[in-house]
């Protein structure tokens, strides 16, 4: 019986596998290491903070040498971590039972000695509230299954009745070793809950309704360009979007966008924004229940806030904590944070972003009563905040940014001509209004050369202004429109890789990874150029800068091939879904 050792070393981001079933998420390495997951919610204390450098983790390992890979299994969120040994094959299929219970948590993991024997080393280490509360109560009952609690949650762990539980040190383990004859495979079921546990379901029945799930959630997508990895993305927003209809930004929270520098955050919470991204692209694939997800959070964000409506909410739709830091060690090159400052900002495009959502569902003859009442409230807004300054996309220093206001002025235009019950009048006014925040915009933020520059005070390129175009703010043969792609690609790109802006004089990688949300926008306005080529080049590149799970974080650092910053990203995934359907019209 193997002693219980410390936590996982960390491994590079692209290397880690996402499980996810709407309510939660949790992130496995290439070592059968579960370290990262929080309970019950997106947005609760992790029970597994390894990856942060903090007690918890959940691991299945073979005892010898071995060679790792692994797959998702196709248009699912369910892993297979395979590792070839000297003696044979051995695989671990692994998932969140889905769809997810909003009291009760499951992991799955099915070990299977697919060639050969196999000798797998099992560990499991709990440490509620990122490590404040650890197992304490541990006991095996007359089945074999093991019971503990962790701080308030109530834990069981099924399939290991011969293993030993150590209580030695600060955080107690539970620890065996799982042997395997050539064909067999093993179930092992891990489940957190709020409340007390009734009893254990068998682990064929929670398979097959988690299959079930996913199978009927993914749709097929055949004719998109890069067809499987544009069902992956889909897979991947399906996961992360709870049953109030929020999509989180990541998973994670403190993975480093760049190493000791300070830029440490917290994603696991639903931006206004993203929800505008995520309807834009799953309306153009025709993908309704996504859409319909999207449309109902920031249909009810914007009843609740009206103009007063925030950059991003909890998954429940409640506000955005406070950061604070934890006192961990944190990932390599980073620190531990939790909460967002974004919760005391305003971000302007948020309320264009909405309407451009909105209009797609009414181009789709999904928007109801509630949702023109919600149009109504962001065309409000708009007319009565446009003057304000705002932080922007990048969430910086609060500016009269052009993005945020070319944005509104294309969900204005978008909802005017997007379905009759808008009203003559109605309709006549927002696109009067989207013709008067363009004039504005045109009066401080054109730039000499006849491209739109980032603010008035900010003469800069920024990819963000790609934006506006793409989503019918001012044509696409408008000299301004590609006057702006052609000084990004000038400025900005990079073998295809696209940067944010330039933040100061140093080389644009000294300064942070390439964005791959930019990467796809360049994809995007290639295409509107008429481009096909080049759009193509765009789309293919940024679509493999991701590890073998097919993940994408926000930044890629070029020269390193890594990942950078929380995983995954939401919105990469769903910029590449939508490039998928609309460039696909190229081929």
């Amino acid at each position: 019986m193997p002693h219980p050792t410390g936590p996982p070393n960390p491994h590079a981001l692209r290397d880690y596998a996402l499980l996810a079933d709407g309510r939660r998420g949790a992130l496995v390495g290439p070592r059968g290491d579960i370290v990262w997951m929080c309970a019950p919610a997106w947005d609760s204390d992790a029970v597994f903070a390894g990856l942060i450098g903090g007690p918890g983790w959940f691991t299945v390992t073979p005892t010898g040498p071995y060679v790792w890979g692994g797959y998702y299994e196709a248009g699912s969120l369910i892993w297979r971590s395979r590792w070839v040994t000297p003696g044979g094959i051995v695989e671990c299929r692994e998932a969140l039972a889905h769809p997810g219970q909003a009291h009760r948590a499951v992991v799955l993991r099915r070990i299977t000695a697919v060639d050969g024997p196999a000798e797998l080393a099992v560990g499991l280490q709990v440490a509620a509230g990122f490590g404040e509360h650890p197992l304490r109560k541990i006991k095996r009952d007359e089945h074999g299954h093991w019971t503990a609690r962790a701080g308030d949650l109530h834990l069981r762990l099924t399939g290991l009745p011969h293993a030993k539980a150590d209580e030695s040190g600060g955080h107690p383990q539970v620890h065996a070793v799982l042997r395997l004859e050539p064909g067999d495979h093993h179930d092992l079921l891990l489940e957190f809950s709020d409340r007390p546990l009734e009893q254990p379901e068998p682990a064929r029945d929670l398979w097959r309704a988690t299959e079930t799930a996913w199978a009927e959630q993914v749709p097929d997508l055949a004719g998109m360009l890069g067809r499987r990895d544009a069902r992956h993305a889909y897979a991947v927003l399906r996961g992360m979007t709870g049953p109030g209809g929020g999509t989180v930004a990541a998973a994670t929270t403190s993975l480093p966008e760049r190493a000791e520098q300070g830029r440490n955050y917290d994603y696991r919470y639903v931006w206004i924004r993203d929800q505008g991204y995520i309807g834009q692209a799953v309306a153009a694939a025709g993908l309704h229940p996504l859409l319909d997800d999207s449309v109902r959070f920031v249909t009810a964000r914007l009843f609740e806030h009206g103009p007063r409506l925030a950059p991003a909410y909890t998954a429940a739709g409640g506000p955005v904590p406070d950061p604070r830091t934890l006192d961990l060690p944190g990932y390599p090159g980073g620190f531990d944070v939790v909460g967002n400052r974004v919760n005391r900002q305003f971000q302007l495009d948020g309320f264009g972003e909405s309407l451009l959502l909105l209009a797609a569902a009414a181009r789709h003859d999904m928007l109801d009563a509630a949702g023109w009442g919600a149009a109504r409230i962001a065309a409000d807004a708009i007319a009565a905040r446009h003057g304000e300054r705002d932080a922007g996309i990048w969430e910086l220093h609060p500016d009269r940014w052009a993005h945020s206001r070319l944005t509104c002025a294309a969900g204005l235009r978008a909802i005017a001509t997007a379905h009759p019950a808008a009203g003559r009048g109605l309709a006549a006014n927002w696109e009067a209004l989207a013709d008067r925040i363009t004039a504005e915009a045109d009066r401080d933020c054109l730039h000499p050369t006849g491209r739109w520059q980032r603010s008035p005070a900010d003469p800069g390129v920024d990819a963000s202004l790609l934006l506006p175009a793409l989503r019918g703010a001012l044509p696409a043969d408008d000299p301004r429109t590609r006057a702006t792609l052609d000084a990004v690609l000038a400025d900005l790109g990079q073998d295809h890789y696209c940067y944010r802006f330039r933040h100061d004089q140093r080389p644009l990688e000294d300064a942070e990874g390439a964005f791959l949300l930019c990467g796809f926008l360049v994809a995007l306005a290639q295409h509107q150029q008429g481009n096909a080529v080049e759009a193509v080049r765009w789309f293919e590149r940024n679509r493999a800068a991701c590890g073998p799970p097919g993940l994408y974080a926000e930044e890629f650092d070029i020269a390193q091939r890594q990942l950078r910053g929380n995983l995954p990203q939401t919105f990469v995934h769903a910029l590449m879904l939508e490039a998928a359907v609309r460039l696909v019209a190229d081929l």
